[in-house]
């Protein structure tokens, strides 16, 4: 039951009441309560914009390396997740995480390594304390070229 106190403050007083199964007697609570809410932007929005195969010589051609340019908005993150999956987004084939280091504005490119030709489902996570945003691609990878 919530009602105003008797003396000058306008302040709500909260009552509550409790059953306690094992006695049957009942807990009175007299008190104020108070809260805070901080409102914080948060990483905004997350944009994979450019996709680019790594070109390698024969024998370093081990994996296929492409490099993923993404920006974001509102906060800076202080972290990132490639998420690496079947092209249907549904079985995670691996995922790597980073710290990283943006200083003012969200531009980074992020390098990623796959170790065989084939169509990816591909997840990129900022995040940092408050916050995560995820953006979302497929991309095919065919021995050292990507589309």
């Amino acid at each position: 039951t919530t009602g105003s106190s008797s003396d000058s403050d306008s302040s709500p007083t909260v009552l509550s009441v409790e059953d306690n199964p094992d006695g049957g007697c009942h807990i009175y609570r007299n008190g104020y309560y108070g809260s805070s809410i901080d409102v914080v932007e948060g990483i905004l929005e997350v944009n994979i914009i450019q996709m680019t195969s790594i070109q390698m010589t024969e024998s370093q051609a081990e994996n296929s390396l492409v490099d993923f340019v993404v920006t974001c908005q509102g906060s800076l993150p202080t972290d990132v997740c490639t998420v690496v999956s079947d092209p249907t987004c549904q079985v995670s084939k691996s995922m790597v995480c980073d710290p990283i280091a943006v200083t003012d504005e969200c531009l980074l490119t992020i390098r990623r390594a796959f170790e065989e030709p084939g169509t990816y489902c591909i997840n990129i996570t900022l995040g940092d304390d408050i916050s995560q945003a995820l953006a979302s691609a497929l991309i095919s990878v065919n021995g050292g070229e990507s589309t």
